[in-house]
């Protein structure tokens, strides 16, 4: 025995102790338990010691309602102070668990306490009403009718709450009970007799509710039924089912159909009243309203017959009898509809971006067309606005594709508003809308274009390593990576006498580069108009696009010539055979004679001239060349010193050195001559020469001269050997050539008015912008003229083999790129520029006539007469 009772208390400790790990202490007890009854040992299950609770004041904390329970403050245990009623703590809830909080002070804590009340079976069934009273006519109800009876009512809960029910004894009437779920069930009085009020008048009935407890509790209702006397006559309408149609759009208020219903009694049981019948919804009964005398429905609200097409309205009518027997009957309205529903469009499906590349019947999108309405008002019509490049196929009842009818160009139209439209066949038609934006992707379908297929580009010589010498510039319509161009030099190769006869064939790439982003043309080693003078490369312009597309520009670079070279002096004109001649003609034509003799070893020059040299006679000429082309190369002759009038003068562009007046024993038997020669470049560039000049007899003067061209080289010429001749001779001889240069003057001045009037009134054809045919520019100090390349010139000189005229393009540069580069950066007017190695420079052609030696001249027209003059002089 005492074995169980430890074991007992140790499984209550344990069960104290989880309930305090779990933060809350539960109890029970039965409803209606006594005042001071013990509920639990609170103190000791809160593990609390003897008189521990007293002193730390262990007490329940008022929650807002008498909790019928309190805690003992000697023994801490948990009391019951006042009745406890389950039904009224918690009405039909289960379980009925009161939480309570305690309050434990010296330190402070709080402990939740659950508390269920227990439910007892205390509650005795109850019925609405003690008595029911219910009158039923003799013969009218047959056997089998059925009353309806109110069912009783428990307090309790669970078994307690579960009711049978029972009727006294009777030959007239019995009990049928239907359970509807566990808590409710109907309670119907059956007829299972007909009643005859002369027997029975009133039948006396007790109905009995037990419910389930233990033990059991029963509740009692007395049943009164009084038999009346027969209205054997119930009202009859003249059909049974009355069909009627309305329109939706009826307004509310609308009297539509009118009952009318005869009893073959006479008195109060002929009076009929019309009602709606019980199996008619109360939704019904607020959509139509009957006149109770007269039979009249109305329309109570609005019609819609997309939501309900007919109405099957049960009606009733009652005469005033006692009993009240009443006759049924059906109206079927029937909802008839208007157009009063515009057509809906819903995208089920759509697909884009869609492909500019889409083939023609690709779907694009999935519709679904509806019409609420019927009939007519419900066939709806669908097409597209506008009607290209999409369309519309039916695929099945109410669904449509979008499909493309015509294909696609991104770069013409990048985003289609499209719009379908629905129209109803009603009258007046209904119609909806419905946008969509569709827009094209891009394919890779545009290859990059240049604004031009040839860019002519000018470059000065010398320009820095890296500078910009131009701007390229591709457009590629396509998006994205498909329109993102890159530059590259696709090939090339230099092309000038320098690049021919030195290095050879070099590519394009040595000397240009090309930015991939930009375009722009990058210098990469400064250039040199001597050894390039045009460069053509191929510039390709490849897009990011799969697969690439590319595209080709032609660059024509032309390198503009700069002063960067002064004039060099060539080898004395002793060893020529043209100076040796000139020397021989004057020694024939004078007593005296001239030769220039060759350099000695400070760089000096000599000549030779015989006393009594009439003025004019050619003493000595200065050979000069400049590697530069153009007015670079156009060399002029200075007599530097002496700077006062001396007897020798030199040719300004031939350099040849004359005698300026007669010579004679007063000028002094020798003269140093310095003379510089200049280049036309800007700035000038320029070298000096020193000439000696000696002054002897005639004689003396040939063997001088025959002496020096014995010491010569090698190589054969006329030796300037003296001779007699007179002064006579050599005027002759000159007034001969001044006769010549003012017959040339005179020819050449005339030419030029006979070529300037016609290009001054002649008339001028329109000049096509953009790229032409390449025209030719010829400038000097004195004025410019163009003339076509398919005219160009020859330059012939006496010395030095002959070079081209000087070349320059117009431009033909495109317009600059949207976002172009700053002024700065934009490439120079185009030019092609060649050399010119004369040893002096004319902008025209001559040649030799072949009989009198005059030059004779082809270019074209001079614009100043001073050229014309001087160039007859030279």
């Amino acid at each position: 025995m005492g074995e169980r009772c430890c074991a007992v208390l140790r499984v209550l400790v344990l069960q104290a102790a989880w309930a305090l790990a779990g933060g809350q202490v539960r109890y029970s007890v039965p409803e209606e338990a006594k005042a001071g009854t013990v509920v639990g040992r609170l103190a000791q299950d809160l593990g609390l010691e003897a008189g521990e609770a007293e002193a730390r004041r262990l007490r329940l904390v008022a929650q807002g309602r008498r909790a019928s329970v309190e805690v003992s403050g000697a023994s801490g245990a948990l009391l019951v102070s006042s009745r406890l009623d389950r039904e009224e703590l918690c009405g039909k809830s289960a379980p009925c668990a009161l939480r309570l909080e305690v309050l434990l002070e010296r330190p402070l804590r709080v402990f939740h306490v659950q508390l269920e009340v227990t439910d007892i079976n205390d509650n005795a069934p109850i019925f609405p009403a003690a008595r029911k009273n219910l009158s039923i006519a003799e013969f009218t109800s047959l056997p089998g009718s059925r009353f309806p009876l109110e069912s009783a009512s428990d307090a309790d809960i669970g078994v307690n709450a579960q009711l049978s029910y029972t009727l006294s004894p009777s030959e007239h009437f019995s009990l049928e009970v239907k359970s509807k779920d566990e808590k409710k069930s109907s309670v119907f009085l059956v007829l299972t007799k007909s009643l005859d009020r002369e027997t029975i008048p009133v039948h006396r009935l007790v109905l009995t509710a037990t419910d389930g407890g233990r033990p059991s509790l029963t509740g009692t209702m007395e049943l009164v039924i009084s038999v009346l006397d027969a209205n054997d006559n119930a009202p009859q309408f003249n059909q049974s089912v009355y069909k009627v149609q309305l329109p939706e759009n009826t307004a509310p208020g609308t009297v539509f159909f009118q009952l009318t219903a005869t009893d073959k009694d006479e008195g109060i049981n002929q009076e009929i009243h019309y009602s709606f019948s019980d199996t008619v919804s109360a939704n019904l009964q607020e959509l139509f309203k009957i006149d109770e005398k007269s039979g009249e429905i109305r329309t109570a609200g609005e019609l819609d017959f997309e939501d309900l097409q007919s109405y099957d309205l049960e009606m009733e009518a009652r005469d005033k009898g006692i009993p009240p027997l009443s006759g049924h009957c059906s109206v079927e309205l029937e909802v008839l509809d208007v157009n009063d529903n515009a057509p809906e469009v819903w995208v089920t499906s759509l697909s884009v971006p869609v492909s500019e590349d889409a083939s023609v019947g690709t779907v694009v999108a999935l519709l679904s067309v509806s019409d609420r309405d019927s009939g007519a008002n419900g066939r709806v019509r669908c097409w597209v606005w506008p009607a290209a490049p999409f369309g519309l196929e039916a695929t099945f009842a109410g669904s449509y594709s979008l499909v493309l009818r015509e294909a696609l160009d991104r770069e013409r139209v990048s985003e289609y508003e499209v719009e379908v439209r629905a129209e109803d066949g009603g009258a007046p038609a209904l119609g909806a809308r419905r946008g969509l934006r569709v827009p094209v992707s891009d394919v890779n379908d545009n290859a990059p274009l240049f604004a031009q297929a040839v860019y002519t580009v000018l470059a000065r010589e010398n320009n820095a390593a890296g500078a910009e010498l131009a701007r390229l510039w591709a457009r590629d319509p396509d998006e994205a990576g498909n329109g993102r161009v890159s530059y590259s030099v696709w090939e090339g190769a230099a092309g000038g006498v320098g690049a021919a006869a030195g290095s050879g064939w070099r590519a394009a790439s040595s000397y240009v580069s090309v930015d991939a982003e930009s375009g722009r043309v990058w210098a990469l080693q400064p250039l040199d108009y001597e050894e390039l003078q045009v460069l053509q490369f191929e510039v390709r312009a490849v897009d990011a696009g799969e697969p690439p597309l590319c595209g080709n520009a032609t660059v024509q670079l032309f390198v503009l010539d700069e002063n960067d070279n002064a004039p060099a002096l060539l080898p004395p004109a002793g060893s020529a055979p043209e100076a040796g001649a000139v020397a021989a003609e004057a020694a024939s034509a004078s007593s005296s004679s001239s030769f220039v003799g060759p350099v000695s070893g400070s760089g000096t020059l000599w000549a030779w001239a015989a006393w009594g040299a009439p003025a004019g006679q050619v003493v000595a000429k200065i050979r000069a060349v400049d590697a530069d082309s153009g007015y670079n190369a156009w060399l002029r002759y200075e007599l530097w010193e002496p700077r006062a009038k001396g007897p020798f003068r030199v040719g300004l562009y031939s350099g040849e050195v004359s005698t300026a007046r007669p010579l004679d024993e007063a000028d002094g038997p020798r003269h140093t001559l310095l003379i510089v020669v200049r280049d036309h470049g800007e700035p000038a560039r320029s070298a000096t020469a020193t000439l000696s000049v000696s002054l002897l007899e005639a004689n003396e003067a040939a063997l001088a001269a025959g002496s020096s061209a014995a010491s010569s080289s090698g190589s054969v010429s006329r030796s300037a050997v003296g001779a007699d001749v007179g002064g006579a001779a050599a005027s002759a001889a000159t007034n001969v050539w001044l006769v010549v240069a003012i017959c040339a003057v005179s020819s050449l001045f005339l030419l030029a008015l006979v070529l300037y009037g016609a290009s001054r009134w002649a008339p001028r054809a329109a000049v096509p912008s953009g790229p032409g045919p390449t025209t030719l520019v010829c400038a000097s100090e004195v004025g410019s003229w163009s003339y076509s390349q398919r005219h160009s010139r020859s330059l012939c000189v006496a010395d030095g083999a002959a070079k081209s005229d000087l070349m320059v393009f117009s431009p033909n540069f495109p317009p600059p790129p949207p976002g172009a580069a700053p002024k700065d950066t934009q490439p120079e007017p185009s030019a092609l520029l060649h050399t010119v190695s004369a040893p002096s420079f004319v902008p025209f052609s001559a040649h030799s006539h072949p009989l009198s030696g005059i030059c004779c001249l082809k270019g074209p027209p001079f614009p100043r007469l001073r050229d014309v003059v001087y160039l007859a002089a030279v």
